[in-house]
C-alpha cells in the first residue's frame, strides 16, 4: 500500500500555471499546498470545515 497523496489542480487555475494551488483528500484531512512548491507547507483541514468552505464558496 502506497502513503503517497494524489494532489488535484482546480481546472479553474491559471493559465500559466503560476499560480495554483493543489488539493489532496485524505482519511484525516483535506491538503492544500502552492503547486510551485511541492515540498513546502500545506494546509491541513478538516473534512467538515473544507465542505463549509466549498459551500461558502459555491453561494457567493
Amino acid at each position: 500500500m502506497s502513503n503517497e497523496q494524489t494532489w488535484f489542480k482546480s481546472s479553474y487555475s491559471d493559465a500559466q500555471g503560476s499560480e495554483c494551488v493543489e488539493i489532496s483528500a485524505g482519511p484525516d484531512a483535506i491538503r492544500i499546498r502552492d503547486s510551485k512548491r511541492k515540498c513546502g507547507p500545506q494546509l491541513a483541514v478538516e473534512a467538515p470545515a473544507w465542505a463549509g468552505f466549498i459551500a461558502y464558496i459555491a453561494a457567493a
